[in-house]
């Protein structure tokens, strides 16, 4: 199964040169995969580290502000709750209690992840497929996870998902060779973090089994018995990170509204969309998420076609079919297939990208091509990635950090949530609570102060499945209770949702609620992407919005 890492061709290192040219050229064969790897890390790091006070999107806001309560002692599910696995919460916090809990703190957390992804895309490839190979597909995965197609600056659950399955699956393939219960083991924990982090995940932890199981029967003679423990072990230690986390919200008290919100409101969230309608929204998002990168896409489609025609890549053929199927499904629960979903193929997208580039030069050597003409299909496929790296030249080396969350998420509030939650953090004490009506909760988390209500968004209250008005009772309910100081009205389209039939009775209770107990501080007029102004207090009160997205911030009459 294993190729040996940085296999030279038979023409690359020729007998009858001079000492000092062997030499170099041994060093390059044996170091030029690190090094290259090491340009490619350089390259994404200055990309990110210059884009790291993007402001935080909706996802990240949330993560952050469940991390934050994590670090104030505050179990997740507790104050707020949503559909997420608290594994994406435990890490935030771990990433925050590292770098700081602002905005450049969750971005460099996420540069950590995404290196380690790199790393494992270029091990696991170079294990498949040699060392070119494998700094085709870490190049490939660099850029590609970097992309705004799949919003690559967010630090979605997305991103964190990916080392843990690569790890998982680079100790997995070790595993079967070597035989190692203990490698199996840690393979399975890793796997096991993953799904924690997002359900999604799910579908490598199945693929991890069958594939194990499928190596073990095609051994001869078949060793049943072996096959059976060693599946055990890696279904078991896959479910111990996951029954941890139960064990720990059980002891917090909050496990039944954790149970409640990440399996039976999940499964209902992600029974809305129709079968009939899964295959019309994939068309629709599938380009915007690919992008410019489509050349790489089909170049990746011709690595996995060399399971019919090159014998390297043949004896891959289950586990790239396996991969890659699997990762196709863990976009699609729910059949909403957002732009970030997609960061889960871009795996098997660089390594089928890195097949490519390995049978592509095979199959040229086979036909005693020059060695320079054997070089072309790597040309090819970086060509492939420095094009789409070129068209996004303003997003990753011009734009401001600003631009560059506009450019990806256009009117959406994010922005002004900075501005929003500094006055609110001025005119407030740590004991206040805010209640936000929308789906903004970085403005918690960048406020500090605690939700006066536990659901963070509105989206699942505006959703047409049982529990929806039943969830908006309880947050009118939870609201009125805890008597915010602020309250924080979101009256930007994204920001609700809205279905056909949409249950409206939280905005006629807002309405209501804010003309009895409130008097508008603040308005943010989103004109345009460039020019959103922000007025407070008397000035806001004389100005009259110009644009149809705002947000409103109410300040309370009497406490």
């Amino acid at each position: 199964m294993k190729r040996k890492a940085g296999k030279a061709h038979k023409s690359e290192i020729k007998p009858g040169k001079p000492a000092e040219t062997l030499a170099a050229e041994k060093f390059i064969f044996k170091y030029g995969g690190w090094l290259a790897i090491a340009a490619v890390l350089i390259i994404a790091a200055i990309i990110r580290i210059r884009l790291l006070e993007i402001p935080l999107e909706r996802d990240e806001g949330e993560f952050a502000y469940m991390g934050q309560l994590i670090l104030n002692g505050v179990p997740p599910y507790l104050l707020a709750y949503n559909v997420k696995l608290p594994g994406i919460y435990l890490a935030y916090a771990l990433m925050m209690a590292l770098f700081g809990q602002t905005t450049a703190g969750v971005h460099l957390g996420l540069l950590v992840v995404n290196t380690a992804s790199i790393v494992l895309t270029f091990l696991l490839t170079r294990r498949l497929f040699g060392t070119v190979a494998g700094v085709v597909a870490a190049a490939g995965y660099a850029f590609l996870s970097l992309s705004p197609s799949a919003l690559g600056t967010s630090a979605h659950a997305t991103q964190y998902i990916v080392p843990f399955v690569l790890g998982g699956t680079l100790l997995l393939l070790t595993a079967i060779e070597s035989g190692k219960y203990r490698l199996i083991i840690m393979s399975g924990l890793l796997y096991g973090l993953a799904f924690t982090v997002k359900q999604h995940a799910a579908f490598f932890i199945l693929f991890a089994v069958a594939f194990l199981a499928w190596n073990r029967i095609q051994a001869r003679p078949a060793d049943w018995k072996k096959m059976a423990c060693e599946t055990a072990l890696l279904v078991l230690s896959s479910a111990l990170p996951f029954a941890m986390a139960c064990i720990w919200l059980y002891h917090a008290g909050v496990f039944p509204r954790f149970w409640f919100w990440t399996f039976t409101y999940a499964s209902q969230y992600v029974s809305i969309v129709p079968w009939s309608d899964g295959w019309r929204i994939f068309q629709l998002k599938a380009p915007i998420a690919i992008g410019p990168w489509v050349w790489l896409w089909c170049l990746a489609g011709i690595g996995l076609s060399a399971i019919f025609w090159n014998k390297t890549v043949r004896s891959q053929a289950v586990f790239l079919t396996g991969f890659t199927l699997v990762s196709f499904l863990s976009i699609c629960p729910g059949f909403y297939f957002r732009e970030h979903y997609f960061v889960l193929m871009l795996p098997a997208v660089s390594v089928l990208a890195g097949a490519a580039a390995s049978a592509g030069r095979d199959f040229l050597a086979a036909r005693e091509m020059p060695a320079a003409v054997q070089w072309i299909p790597l040309f090819i496929v970086m060509l492939a990635i420095l094009i789409p790296v070129v068209k996004f030249g303003g997003f990753f080396f011009r734009a401001t950090p600003v631009e560059a969350g506009r450019m990806m998420y256009a009117l959406n509030p994010f922005p002004e949530s900075v501005e929003i939650a500094e006055y609110i953090r001025k005119h407030t004490t740590g004991d206040d609570r805010i209640a936000v009506i929308g789906s903004e909760p970085q403005i918690y988390f960048y406020s500090r102060r605690k939700s006066a209500t536990g659901y963070l968004y509105v989206y699942g209250l505006m959703e047409p499945h049982a529990f929806a008005s039943k969830m908006q009772l309880d947050m009118i309910q939870q609201i009125e209770s805890a008597r915010p100081k602020y309250m924080i009205v979101v009256d930007v389209k994204e920001s609700w949702g809205r279905w056909e039939k949409s249950d409206l009775t939280i905005r006629r209770w807002t309405e209501r609620y804010i003309a009895e107990n409130y008097r508008l501080a603040g308005i943010a007029d989103i004109i345009t992407e460039n020019y959103y102004p922000v007025y407070w207090d008397d000035d806001a009160r004389k100005y009259k919005p110009k644009a149809r997205n705002n947000v409103y911030v109410f300040e309370r009459k009497t406490l």
